[in-house]
């Protein structure tokens, strides 16, 4: 079984770069992995009621802040562990690329975000006849605040969906490309990484349904409750994570028997 093992990673290596993640990350890996994300998502909310006295309704740029800055050193510095290609790539290595993944993700958090109709404070006016745009800065504090909001929450998003991936995989586009745009996970890291990604990108949608009714409720402002949701959905696909990894590790050991 073994040299069958070595002659197919010698003919494929995709598939031995998988297989030996999956050798080496187990179920339990995966689960205090999570567990300890989760706990520096608590542990930011517990520092900003109990120590800072802010929340996210009152003070949503000054809470955000704090909830990325402390959970990216977690993020960034566990993910590394289960860098891939460990012998060509140092761990150092695998934590300066989610350092730089943490940027790049914001930009494009918030485009998405902008795209989908996040507020900005600009108005964009466009006549047909004759063809012409006016762009109009509404209230320009207004904007200053929209913009300081959408840059703590888009770099929030960026610890759960681009550093990640970014600390694994680098530049590697085969393995992005396999995991977020055609959504095929073929092993325990893939798992461990497009589950809360796309958890939390599901409940980001979902928490921005209640932002245009009537209610007129504080936590209706963006991006209060679009943060509420996407910490909501992480928090559940990091427990779904954890069971397709423990389901796919035995499926691959009833395989090998």
């Amino acid at each position: 079984m073994l040299a069958f093992l070595s002659q197919e990673m010698e003919k494929d290596p995709v598939k031995a770069s998988v297989t030996r993640n999956v050798a080496q990350i187990s179920a339990i890996k995966v689960f205090w992995l999570h567990i300890i994300c989760c706990l520096g998502l608590g542990v930011a909310f517990w520092l900003a009621y109990n120590v800072y006295t802010i929340n996210l309704v009152s003070n949503a740029v000054q809470a955000l802040r704090l909830i990325w800055l402390v959970e990216a050193p977690i993020v960034i510095l566990l993910y590394s562990l289960f860098r891939q290609n460990p012998d060509q790539c140092s761990y150092l290595k695998a934590v300066g690329r989610g350092i730089l993944g943490l940027p790049v993700g914001a930009l494009v958090n918030a485009f998405g975000a902008i795209v989908l109709g996040a507020p900005i404070g600009i108005q964009l006016k466009i006549d047909t006849q004759p063809f012409q745009f006016q762009l109009r800065i509404t209230r320009p504090l207004l904007m200053i605040r929209y913009f300081s909001r959408s840059a703590n929450w888009s770099l929030l998003m960026s610890l759960f969906t681009v550093v990640p991936a970014a600390s694994v995989f680098g530049s590697s586009w085969a393995d992005w490309h396999r995991i977020f745009a055609h959504i095929k996970p073929i092993g325990a890291v893939d798992y461990m990484i497009c589950v809360p990604a796309f958890g939390a990108i599901i409940g980001a949608w979902f928490g921005a349904w209640p932002m245009p009714l009537d209610w007129e409720r504080p936590w209706q402002e963006w991006p209060i409750c679009v943060t509420y949701g996407a910490i909501a959905a992480y928090l559940a696909a990091s427990a779904a994570s954890f069971g397709f990894v423990f389901v796919h590790n035995r499926r691959q050991h009833i395989k090998r028997d």
